[in-house]
């Protein structure tokens, strides 16, 4: 594990669904895309979304390069992962 401590890992997932996925015997690229979205969701805006997959990233990837999580977490570095700011319906299709 790198020098992340216990307590900055539990703030960066709270409810252990990404450290619960790597334990998933079997499990999909699908189901990690799946448990990834829920956990971006249910995120605490002050949080830096960003770091965390990073640090979530530094964590178990080293541990676990091919494991289908550490695929989506390495996906996520690479777009904008915040689900604030997000519109739809007619707010979306205003200009």
């Amino acid at each position: 594990m790198s020098d992340v401590t216990a307590e900055q890992l539990k703030e960066a997932d709270p409810s252990g669904v990404i450290r619960e996925s790597y334990a998933i015997e079997g499990v999909s690229l699908q189901d990690c895309r799946i448990i990834f979205f829920n956990w971006v969701i249910a995120r605490r805006t002050e949080r830096d979304t960003a770091e965390d997959v990073a640090m979530l990233l530094a964590v178990y990837g080293t541990d676990f390069p091919d494991h289908p999580m550490t695929e989506v977490l390495r996906e996520g570095q690479g777009g904008e992962l915040s689900a604030n700011g997000r519109r739809g319906g007619w707010r979306a299709r205003r200009g």
